[in-house]
């Protein structure tokens, strides 16, 4: 796992799973999308935490939210998949005023509970 910068690739990290694992909200917020119009991600959902703050989570098998749907930090939004993509699992991006920046540097350690 780690922060993806290719060129024409999609920015922000790849996590391995099994089909069925559910995803979960890294945080509080407002679902701003839900589809899979965007070439590349497949199933996708994003989530709007504050005015800077964006996450999107690609590639999901079942779509468990809404449009317009509030949802608390850990809520199951998703469960993994392989859509618009080779391969079982998450594409996370973390992106700050319309930029992709790197998650890593505000998730937990692997193993660790999230501090929010």
């Amino acid at each position: 796992m780690g922060y993806s910068t290719a060129d024409g690739g999609n920015k922000g990290i790849d996590i391995a799973g099994r089909r069925g694992q559910p995803i979960y909200a890294s945080a509080a917020g407002r679902v701003v999308y839900v589809g899979n119009q965007l070439r590349g991600y497949g199933n996708l959902i994003m989530i709007k935490h504050n005015e800077d703050y964006i996450t999107a989570y690609a590639h999901n098998d079942t779509m468990l939210v809404n449009n317009g749907q509030q949802v608390k930090a850990g809520q199951k939004i998703a469960t993994m998949g392989s859509t618009g993509s080779d391969s079982v699992g998450l594409h996370f991006q973390l992106r700050y005023r319309a930029t992709a920046i790197d998650p890593l540097r505000y998730l937990p350690p692997q193993g660790k509970a999230p501090s929010c």
